[in-house]
């Protein structure tokens, strides 16, 4: 096992997860940073889709995507130091900063960098999701290029309007992209 690199996963993926506010979702660009910009590990477009096979399976994305990532980079040791990266570093904050935050909690200084904060979690995700329409965007085969922003408007249109289940919208893309996309 190259510990080296299962040191680094760790590293990157602690240092990504300590900089991250908001959620698995916007800390993704900050994984990205790490894995494409800062170590090379993945191209955008390998890391674009193991985020897309990602966001088709049940569980947090930012561990499914910690998980996948430590493991092509440096095996089992890899995919657990990840995890470790990604888990321990917030579960020790959490329990730290909760006391502290409920003993504050209604201090304006508290109450303003929470709603400071905000905005930057919004960017975090609208980038994320910039980055991903290229990948979400691919065309499909003549004559159906059309076929991925078909998927995507009534996937928006069936959850927004109708309550659709997100499950229900993830097997429904799946098999309209095994039938039509391949």
């Amino acid at each position: 096992m190259d510990w080296i690199r299962v040191w680094q996963v760790f590293v990157a993926f602690t240092r990504a997860t300590l900089l991250g506010y908001g959620g698995g979702p916007s800390i993704i660009p900050l994984y990205e940073h790490e894995v494409v910009e800062r170590f090379g590990w993945m191209t955008q477009e390998e890391f674009g889709r193991a985020l897309a096979f990602g966001n088709s399976l049940p569980g947090p994305i930012a561990t499914k995507m910690a998980a996948y990532v430590g493991y092509q980079v440096a095996g089992w040791g890899g995919a657990a130091a990840a995890l470790a990266g990604v888990v321990l570093p917030t579960a020790v904050l959490m329990v730290a900063l909760f006391a502290m935050l409920s003993r504050y909690s209604d201090h304006p200084m508290v109450r303003g960098a929470i709603n400071g904060v905000r905005p930057v979690v919004f960017v975090m995700l609208a980038m994320l999701a910039m980055d991903f329409a290229r990948f979400a965007f691919e065309r499909g085969p003549a004559p159906y290029t059309f076929v991925p922003f078909a998927i995507a408007a009534g996937y928006f249109i069936a959850a927004h309007y109708f309550g659709v289940h997100p499950v229900w919208g993830v097997a429904g893309s799946m098999i309209i992209g095994a039938l039509v996309l391949r």
